[in-house]
């Protein structure tokens, strides 16, 4: 699940959720380009466990094209004898207001820097990924949200339905931090229904990406009419093909509350709870 990152959401770390190994290699590559430019961190996450724990074969791009893409990173600010300078985490009070707005501002600034980045790489190597993926949302009726590798499964969920005639569409968030709002916005302004897979969970609240997708909505000029949320995966849980059918069937025309725990073993939990079986939705 992808609890262990989305904790530090608001640490000023920006992030970003791949769907594949070979994803999470160019991405590692071009995050060191983008947070040498913005002086962010960034974290490259893979949720588990059957891709991050095991192997999957990748095209592993030559030295020297590596090197001439990401160049020796030469620090503007560095420890310099003659130039002295203060180091370190620490801030007082006077400046720390500041410090907090200009990480703001990097982060603004880093959505256009990650575009230009992710372009330049996919002119070198012939990859590229975007904040976010729209897999045939054009005309879509219906989206599906979500993150990671689920997203595979989910392609091949959305291939097989509109081959039945369903108007469905998959839009992947790649990079979560900083968030790519007028994406999403632009991706689902034609669509009815919008459902929101989340393999995490805000304890007291909802899904983190659902509730991100809520707020990215809410001043926009369009808005679905039905907005939908499902916890399911914690834990590495497998979320298979007819699970994915059964939430996009439930977000397409389902009596679902706004956010279903889909899958949880029901003879295991209280029986007031919020259960969406697998049994249940067949």
């Amino acid at each position: 699940e992808q609890n262990d990152s989305l904790s530090q959401r608001d640490t000023g770390w920006m992030q970003f959720y791949c769907e594949s190994n070979q994803e999470v290699l160019d991405t590692v590559i071009q995050a060191y380009k983008v947070a040498e430019k913005v002086l962010l961190p960034a974290m490259v996450c893979l949720d588990g466990f059957s891709l991050s724990h095991t192997y999957e074969g990748v095209d592993i791009p030559d030295q020297e094209e590596v090197d001439a893409f990401l160049p020796p990173y030469d620090p503007e600010l560095k420890l310099d004898v003659d130039n002295p300078k203060t180091f370190g985490a620490m801030i007082f009070p006077e400046w720390y207001y500041e410090m907090r707005y200009k990480m703001q501002s990097a982060m603004e600034e880093a959505l256009s820097v990650i575009i230009d980045v992710d372009e330049e790489f996919g002119k070198r190597f012939g990859r590229k990924y975007g904040l976010v993926e729209n897999y045939k949302c054009d005309d879509a009726q219906t989206i599906i949200i979500t993150s990671g590798t689920i997203a595979s499964t989910t392609k091949d969920v959305i291939d097989k339905m509109r081959d039945d005639g369903e108007s469905v569409g998959l839009a992947r968030v790649r990079v979560f931090r900083p968030f790519p709002k007028d994406e999403i916005r632009k991706i689902v302004q034609n669509a009815e229904n919008v459902g929101v897979i989340d393999r995490n969970i805000s304890f007291g609240h909802e899904g983190i990406f659902f509730s991100e997708i809520k707020s990215a909505l809410y001043n926009a000029p369009y808005r679905p009419n039905k907005l939908v949320g499902f916890i399911a995966g914690l834990g590495g849980r497998d979320v298979t093909y007819e699970d994915i059918e059964n939430m996009i069937n439930l977000t397409n025309n389902g009596d679902v509350n706004e956010v279903t725990w889909y899958g949880l073993k029901s003879d295991a939990i209280d029986e007031r709870a919020l259960v969406c079986s697998r049994n249940d939705s067949d």
